[in-house]
């Protein structure tokens, strides 16, 4: 039983140096955010800037957090599986707006 516990001690160990680095990532990539909105960006440049920082802090706390740094190519092609039918939800309204404004406005 102490064997078993000093291996699940180990294995938690050996990845809490990757934890660290991540954390401290984290911190300051939520200060470059703060600081990004003191620039006085116009909002779509903002709005860009604002989710690439996005997307950096969730591909590291999913790559290091949720283990997907190490594990097989199937995880990754359902990953981008489902990235690919978020982005084609998000655009199926547009389909829809496009498609109501056949008429030009003041005819």
């Amino acid at each position: 039983m102490a064997e078993n516990a000093n291996a699940q001690h180990e294995d938690v160990s050996k990845h809490m140096g990757q934890y660290y680095v991540v954390f401290v990532a984290l911190l300051c990539l939520t200060a470059v955010t703060v600081g990004v909105s003191y620039l006085h960006l116009t909002r779509p440049l903002a709005i860009t800037v604002a989710l690439i920082i996005a997307t950096i802090k969730a591909g590291l706390v999913a790559a290091v957090f949720m283990h997907l740094i190490s594990e097989r190519k199937v995880i990754y092609a359902v990953l981008i599986l489902t990235a690919l039918f978020f982005i084609v939800l998000l655009a199926l309204p547009n389909l829809t707006v496009f498609e109501h404004h056949t008429a030009i406005p003041g005819t």
